[in-house]
């Protein structure tokens, strides 16, 4: 059986929904256990059968960082930190700088180019 991306990404939202089920079982305690077995589970089974895989550029390096951001107290946090080498707020506050300004008014006023449009040709 071949996986296909659409095979993963709908068997990782339903481990999802199961975390968030069990998030509110437990008082709204965020948990990321389901997706974290899900994630490893597929990594030995990448490693088991790699044909199986043999059509999608996903490795079992790529799985390993998602594993390890995913086991991560606020994963997020840790994509941000591998990818930008910075955390989600940090990241926020550098394009909010970058992309926005403030007039003598207080307003926030987009500072960022518009993208130019494509011109159709008829």
């Amino acid at each position: 059986m071949f996986y296909t991306k659409e095979m993963i990404f709908t068997e990782f939202k339903m481990a999802t929904q199961k975390d968030e089920r069990n998030a509110m079982k437990t008082a709204n305690k965020q948990s990321y256990k389901n997706r974290i077995a899900y994630l490893t589970a597929l990594k030995e089974d990448m490693i088991k059968a790699p044909k199986n895989f043999s059509n999608l550029s996903l490795t079992t390096d790529h799985l390993q960082n998602l594993i390890d951001d995913w086991s991560a107290p606020k994963p997020i946090d840790a994509f941000y930190k591998r990818i930008f080498n910075m955390t989600y707020a940090e990241k926020k506050a550098q394009e909010e700088a970058e992309y926005f300004t403030y007039d003598e008014n207080g307003e926030k006023r987009e500072v960022r180019k518009p993208k130019k449009e494509t011109q159709s040709v008829h």
